[in-house]
């Protein structure tokens, strides 16, 4: 029987890590997971909320693995059970909330890109998300968009402006997924979640943005983290049975 390594955990983003982005988590991937977790402890870090989370990597996620963190760790379970909360409201205050929302709507009112759809901003516990685009696109959409940005860099030129508008909030902005980029206080990105990991001395991180600008660079860098970058879940499988299964 195996028997889980003392200190040590491995940590996931979701997106392009676990899954294919936004879609749900393949039953190989269910099922590898679980074999995982009998060998060490086991954690999940996503900058979506945990209804989102939960979407793709089931409903009872919260017990499947050992951690969730969910808007990078502003939102902890533990076991099943919530450790802590983070609110960007209290943080901020409804003035600045109000300003910085009033600008990003009427800088993408401006933006003239080939379609737009619903919920271009969404507030979260411990976070903005903020999508040219609109979340309501279709997944053929979001497909389009992506490639679209990737060409004309609509979410990086957004961001450059609003980092310099908004000098004097502090705060980060992190390109994730495939339509949209992150906003909350510096500090306050994926390293957020290690204040809860204190009782682990290896932790193993693994991440598909691992970049400058991408949502899992500041943790993939954090001197308290092994960094991994993967390409897909597949690779993600292929790197954790080489580090934590090969007998």
């Amino acid at each position: 029987m195996a028997v889980r390594r003392p200190g040590l955990i491995a940590l996931f983003d979701v997106d392009g890590t676990l899954t294919a982005p936004r879609k749900a988590s393949t039953l190989k991937m269910v099922e590898f997971m679980q074999n995982l977790r009998k060998v060490v402890t086991v954690g999940v870090v996503g900058g979506s909320d945990l209804v989102k989370i939960s979407e793709q990597l089931g409903k009872s996620v919260i017990d499947d693995y050992d951690f969730v963190f969910s808007e990078n760790g502003l939102v902890a379970h533990k076991d099943g059970k919530l450790i802590g909360t983070q609110s960007l409201k209290t943080h901020l205050g409804e003035e600045k909330l109000k300003e910085f929302i009033n600008f990003t709507l009427h800088y993408i009112a401006d933006l003239d890109i080939p379609i737009k759809r619903g919920t271009f901003i969404e507030f979260r516990s411990g976070m903005l998300n903020v999508s040219p685009i609109g979340r309501n696109c279709s997944q053929e959409e979001r497909d389009e968009f992506e490639k679209y940005d990737k060409v004309h860099n609509i979410r990086s030129k957004m961001v450059t402006v609003l980092r310099e508008k908004f000098a004097h909030f502090n705060l980060t902005f992190s390109i994730g997924g495939q339509i949209s980029f992150d906003v909350f206080p510096t500090g306050w990105d994926k390293t957020y979640c290690l204040k809860y990991l204190d009782d682990f001395k290896e932790i193993h991180f693994f991440g598909d943005k691992t970049y400058k600008g991408g949502n899992d660079h500041e943790i993939y860098e954090s001197e308290r983290t092994v960094g991994h970058t993967v390409i897909s879940p597949d690779d993600t499988l292929q790197q954790c049975t080489t580090l934590f299964l090969a007998s």
